[in-house]
């Protein structure tokens, strides 16, 4: 008698983050508000079922795997790092071809930051890129008000108390001032993200941000693309980001703690 073909179970948000819809986070928000089925029957968070097998939808829609897909952009200042807006407003997808699939930008860069944007239907890509624990670093090039002294830049580099908690420590690179504009001009590079993390800082140290621009993320460079324009990945970078989704995520479950 022939044996039967196993099944492959698979966790349903990472089938969903997968299919390219919304990241890892954002498929448990879905299974959360009842918006998943697998076989016509409601979803939960925890559930896992067969890709192969199993019909899974969202709000109805049956999801199709699509090939991985990476873009780079370079938003420009005023632009919303969201796949989607209500109200009308520039989006960072505005900036990628028409004809491209369902894509969506890993992390978020504020309304008045500039730079590097990653954007991608590969979900498990997404959530080692931006997970703290993985430490994949975001390199930005900060220009602040006034002369900056190496005693605030050590306390930046060591973390600062904010309204939700001291932030990571942080790399800051050589610091530069321009004395006929009163300002200095420096990088940092972090491991985390948090809400407006790099210009609550600042405003702590009383060095308001004049201008902020992520000029690397993990592996991928800015380089000289120019404000505004998008363009795919290289193979190498792909290959790069494959490298450190790997190096990360090993890191990242040797870090975790035992259950």
């Amino acid at each position: 008698m022939a044996a039967r073909p196993s099944t492959r179970k698979v966790r349903l948000q990472r089938i969903i983050a997968s299919a390219g819809l919304t990241s890892r986070r954002g498929a448990e928000k879905l299974l959360r508000a009842g918006r998943v089925t697998v076989n016509d029957r409601p979803a939960s968070l925890g559930e896992s079922a067969d890709p192969d097998r199993d019909v899974v939808a969202v709000d109805g829609k049956p999801l199709h795997s699509d090939q991985p897909l990476y873009w780079m952009v370079n938003k420009p200042r005023g632009v919303l790092t969201t796949a989607r807006d209500t109200h009308g407003r520039a989006i960072v997808t505005d900036l990628l071809p028409a004809d491209l699939p369902r894509l969506f930008p890993v992390g978020r860069l504020d309304r008045d930051t500039e730079g590097l944007v990653l954007l991608t239907n590969d979900g498990d890509l997404a959530h080692v890129l931006l997970h703290p624990k993985f430490g994949s670093e975001r390199e930005y090039r900060v220009t602040v008000r006034g002369r900056i002294d190496e005693r605030a830049l050590r306390r930046l580099s060591r973390g600062i108390r904010l309204d939700d908690g001291v932030t990571a420590p942080a790399k800051v690179g050589r610091c530069h001032h321009a004395s006929a504009r009163d300002e200095s001009e420096f990088t940092l590079t972090l491991i985390e993200g948090r809400k407006r993390q790099i210009r609550r800082s600042l405003s702590a140290l009383r060095h308001p941000v004049v201008a902020l621009v992520r000029v690397r993320m993990g592996p991928l460079r800015l380089g000289s693309l120019a404000a505004g324009a998008a363009r795919c990945l290289t193979p190498a970078e792909i290959r790069a980001l494959r490298r450190e989704q790997s190096r990360r995520g090993d890191a990242g479950a040797r870090r975790a703690p035992r259950r």
